[in-house]
């Protein structure tokens, strides 16, 4: 095989940092507008069933499951560049199909449908290409320093966004407002051309199989690395579920507004903001592993209290316990995703964060699609306490494993 030109980017280039960091806030800034405005799309405007609004949240994450592995192989092979400014264009025009269906008076819920899978599917690709270049700008020891900047500046946008979103669909609609999403991945791709391409090294002539099972291979019999997964699993199963009924339960079951419903789901961001400002510090007090049981534990308990909320007088109940459970989540998501940079070899990085993903993100459409099911069922209040008491699960699977002998998830080795 020819060998491919690799252009290194150091870690002491910190503009191309600044510059992959700012297209990533601004991504993520209209992305968490529309985590409001999509649902309320179908609940507001296509009347949507509980079902379908639950479908919708499972569709956008369903390419987890489709496309999860492959994406690690894909990654390696393709320039990196290029690739994640194709994904941001092909999520522009995903997203922005959705307002100009509207106006020409020919949108319905299988659109809507469509434009999740679609732009599922570009993020997923996007996403494991994100976390494959982060260590190729950043040293080992700024790693953890660097993850914890990004998923703060997550939180952030996980906190302004939502409650925008909410002020704006009030003032000029549900559907307007997804024009917002698709001309920030616009800026996203233009900012990500600006970075130097790094190409992708010569891989030998193996099939795409055997490399996806190596990658697997590495996770499933690491110490550490595979109850992480396991703990990432559970949570994400049960968060998804959380935010598929989080609208209906509000609206339907709350009575309440638009903008409330923005406010409330803002509260996820301040948690995500909250853990990520003290990953590091805890993990430096009481350890990697430790940090993760502890707040797992904190986060599983607090979840409880989210169902106290009955109405718009008793709503702060609803807040606090997402809050809560967003702080638990981060943290230990930062903690896992650092240990697995680290700890990875570097030709097996890409196809280990796409294992991983495709396990714990691949559980986001089966957790939404079933909380809606089981709503239907048995209805939102009852679902919605079944839900909230599964986040426990998440550091009994720590406490079960390797990890609870652990100080720090480092010390255990293959």
């Amino acid at each position: 095989m020819t060998s491919t030109p690799t252009v290194t980017v150091t870690a002491t280039d910190s503009r191309a940092f600044w510059r992959f960091w700012s297209a990533s806030t601004v991504s993520r800034t209209g992305s968490n507008i529309t985590a409001v405005a999509l649902p309320l799309v179908a609940l507001m405007t296509l009347h949507a069933t509980t079902l379908q609004v639950t479908l919708l949240a499972a569709a956008s994450q369903a390419a987890w499951l489709l496309l999860g592995l492959p994406a690690g192989v894909i990654v390696q092979r393709v320039p990196l560049r290029a690739l994640q400014v194709s994904m941001d264009l092909v999520r522009m025009v995903a997203m922005g199909s959705v307002p100009v269906a509207w106006w020409l008076d020919r949108l319905t819920f299988g659109h809507l449908l469509l434009t999740a899978l679609i732009t599922g599917l570009a993020t997923v690709i996007f996403d494991i290409a994100n976390s494959t270049f982060l260590p190729a700008l950043v040293s080992k020891e700024e790693l953890t320093a660097r993850n914890s900047l990004i998923s703060g500046t997550d939180a952030v946008t996980q906190t302004g966004a939502p409650s925008v979103s909410g002020l704006l669909i009030k003032a000029v609609g549900a559907v307007d407002v997804l024009v917002i999403d698709s001309i920030s991945y616009l800026i996203s791709a233009v900012t990500l051309w600006t970075l130097p391409e790094r190409k992708p090294k010569p891989l030998p002539q193996v099939p795409v199989l055997a490399l996806i099972r190596e990658g697997c291979a590495f996770v499933m019999r690491h110490p550490v690395m595979r109850p992480c997964v396991i703990w990432a699993t559970v949570s994400n199963f049960f968060t998804a579920a959380l935010m598929a009924l989080t609208p209906l339960y509000l609206v339907r079951e709350v009575g309440a507004s638009p903008a409330v419903v923005g406010l409330v789901i803002a509260a996820d961001g301040v948690g995500s903001l909250l853990g990520s400002m003290v990953a590091t510090r805890l993990s430096v007090r009481i350890g990697t592993a430790r940090a993760m049981i502890v707040s797992g534990v904190l986060g599983g308990a607090f979840a409880l209290v989210i169902p106290v909320t009955t109405s718009l007088g008793d709503i702060g109940y609803f807040v606090i316990g997402n809050a809560a459970v967003s702080v638990a989540v981060v943290i230990g998501s930062i903690l896992a995703r650092t240990h697995r940079q680290v700890e990875s070899p570097p030709e097996l990085l890409s196809r280990v964060m796409a294992t991983v993903r495709f396990i714990s993100w691949g559980a986001l459409p089966v957790g939404a699609l079933l909380s809606g099911l089981l709503a239907e069922s048995i209805g939102l209040r009852p679902a919605l306490w079944m839900v909230c008491a599964g986040f426990l699960l998440a550091p009994v699977v720590l406490i079960s494993s390797t990890v609870r002998k652990l100080r720090d998830l480092s010390e255990a080795r293959v």
